[in-house]
This record gives structure tokens, sequence and C-alpha cells, in this order.
């Protein structure tokens, strides 16, 4: 399948802001949440901005592939494939926390090459196509330099799920070696690094919706998206975005735990 680069990049970045500018309507106003089979949360927000971000690709590009949190897939075998999160962060939506953000990942014959995160309560969107670079608001953006976790700032989403996935005592190593540790996490936390404001952000367990702009958007600036076994890939279900120089030390803590 022929496909531009330069215009669907173009086209993720517009859709992803009309699907996030819609949950605008939505954020720190009185909606209904629903529990899905896994209990995680959805909301009408969640459903409508998927929607209207689906309904916008298949104006454009009706042969390609969509994979969605909330409306499944289509064009299954399509060798274009956009990977769609209306809403990565429910719980901080839910709760009027404004570190939740839209996701848009491209995906040409298995390879990502477009990664969008927008976060709208916050009017920050950090974007990249492959070999294009990573921009933030549309000024180009780096991983900043840090050679040592001694020096780093870690993000997480919370301090529970580590455990449940295993890596509890590779999450107590990260806390105690690196400088400092926030909750700034979900999709928000990976643009931190990517944006030169945070060293290190680790996600136990991701969705292949939660994964698929990362490692595009931390590529493009400089640093790495991977998972626990060094992997750069968008399927392994867990990952850690970081500047390249760490990610020895970062693997070694995962080795021994």
């Amino acid at each position: 399948m022929n496909f531009d680069l330069d215009t669907i990049h173009k086209l993720a970045i517009k859709i992803a802001k009309k699907g996030g500018d819609h949950t605008l309507n939505y954020f720190n106003k009185s909606f209904e949440v629903e529990r899905k089979s896994d209990d995680s949360p959805v909301t009408i927000a969640d459903r409508e901005a998927e929607s209207i971000m689906r309904k916008a690709i298949a104006e454009r590009f009706p042969d390609h592939g969509i994979i969605g949190e909330e409306h499944g897939k289509s064009n299954e075998g399509s060798s274009v494939q956009w990977i769609l999160d209306p809403i990565d962060g429910t719980k901080s939506f839910i709760h009027g926390v404004p570190l939740y953000t839209t996701l848009i990942g491209v995906v040409v014959d298995d390879e990502p090459v477009v990664g969008v995160i927008y976060a709208p309560a916050l009017d920050e969107l950090c974007e990249a196509a492959k070999g294009k670079g990573a921009r933030l608001n549309g000024e180009k953006c780096k991983v900043r330099s840090c050679d040592s976790l001694g020096e780093a700032s870690f993000m997480s989403t919370d301090v529970y799920t580590a455990e449940e996935f295993d890596y509890g005592d590779a999450f107590d190593m990260l806390i105690e070696e690196t400088q400092i540790h926030r909750t700034w996490g979900d999709a928000y936390g990976h643009m931190l690094v990517a944006t030169g404001r945070a060293d290190l952000m680790f996600d136990p367990v991701l969705s292949i919706w939660d994964a698929a702009p990362l490692l595009t958007v931390l590529q493009e600036a400089g640093g790495v998206f991977c998972d626990t076994d060094g992997n750069e890939t968008i399927q392994s279900g867990n990952g850690f975005s970081t500047s390249r120089p760490l990610i020895p030390e970062v693997l070694e803590v995962f080795k021994k735990s």
C-alpha cells in the first residue's frame, strides 16, 4: 500500500487534537463512570472521542486499519494501522487531574512510524514521525542528558501496579537508586522524558494502544522506549522511556530483580 508519511503525520496531529479537545467538554464536569470487563473505568468522553477520531481517519483513508481501546478493530489486514487511545489516564480524567492524554500511533507493516501524545487540559502536544524528529507544541524537543540513575528523576503511574505484575523489587530499587520519584504517570510521564523534563518512566503493564506512539516519539527525541529485556518494541506489554546512556543501569535493575 502506498502512503505518504508527511500526510499521515499531519493528519494524526489534527485528529489527536480533535479527539482530545472533545474530552474537554466533559473534563471537570459531572458524568457517569462505567466499568469494563477488566474493572477499568470508561466514560462517555472515551467513547465519543474515539468515535470522532475513527470517523476522521475513515473519511480520509477508508482502507487503513484502526485499533481502538473502546471500539475494537477494523480493516485488520491493512498494512497501515492507526492505534488509538482517546483517554490514556482515565482515572486522572475522572478525578479532574489534567495529566491525561489522547494517543495516536501509526504502524506501517508492523513498524511504528508516527506518534502523537496530546494533553488537552494542559494544551501540550508532543509528536514525531520516523526520521523527522520530535516536537512539543511545534518546537523541537529532546531527552535531557543524564548519565546516572543517581541523578535521574523517575516517573511512574502509581506505586501498586509494579508489585501486582511482579516488578515490585525492581520498582523499589529504582526508587532507591534515583534522585527523585513522582507519580506523574501514564503517557504523560513518557512525554516528560521525551521533552527533557524527566529521565525515566516505567510502565509494568501496557496495552498496544498505550504503547503505540511511545517508541517513535522517544526515538525521535533522541531517547529510547523499550521493554524490560531491552527490546525496542510496542508489543511486549511493558516498557520504559529514558535516555540511551541510562539503559544499561535500568536493565541491570530488572536483571537483578
